[in-house]
């Protein structure tokens, strides 16, 4: 009967060694994900920081042909702007932008806060950001600066994010 026993003392030690194994084998695994989702997150802020900054620094050329190579150019995407309320193309968006906004200044300044919020899931990307414009009009010289919030839905396509739609707006008075 004692060598039975023993038997089983042995037998009950080695299982809990295996779920011990197996528990930090689990641990691990988790750590690792974690770690890597972390990783991919810094990655994520650093690359879309540098894409709405190129983004911003396009559009500050006062010419709409410069942002181009940031929007998906089929019909049917939706842009909305503070004015007019929204483009349905492309094509749309860079007619109604350079008649209404650019070819009436002589200087415009896009620049992106600090704030800059990336959610990721897969080839989709959605950011925020508040953003300020100066725009120095042509016609009298006088300098407009106005706070912007800014969302852009962004999908990849290929090795580049392109915006498939966007919002800008302007906190409304007292806000």
């Amino acid at each position: 009967m004692t060598a039975t026993m023993g038997r089983a003392a042995r037998n009950h030690a080695e299982r809990w060694r295996w779920v011990l194994y197996v528990a930090l084998a689990i641990f691990g695994a988790l750590l690792t994900f974690v770690g890597a989702r972390a990783q991919q997150k810094a990655t994520d802020e650093a690359t879309f920081r540098k894409l709405i900054d190129s983004y911003c620094a396009a559009w500050s050329t006062g010419n709409a042909d410069a942002p181009a190579k940031f929007y998906g150019k089929e019909d049917g995407l939706v842009f909305y702007d503070v004015a007019p309320f929204s483009y349905h193309s492309w094509k749309e968006y860079h007619e109604g932008v350079q008649k209404e906004f650019l070819e009436g200044a002589s200087e415009i300044k896009l620049t992106a806060g600090k704030d800059l919020k990336v959610s990721r899931r897969g080839t989709i990307a959605w950011t925020t950001v508040p953003m300020h414009l100066m725009e120095k009009s042509k016609k009298d010289g006088k300098t407009t600066e106005m706070e912007l919030r800014y969302t852009g839905i962004w999908e990849k396509r290929g090795a580049n994010w392109v915006l498939v739609h966007e919002h800008l707006s302007i906190p409304a008075a007292g806000s």
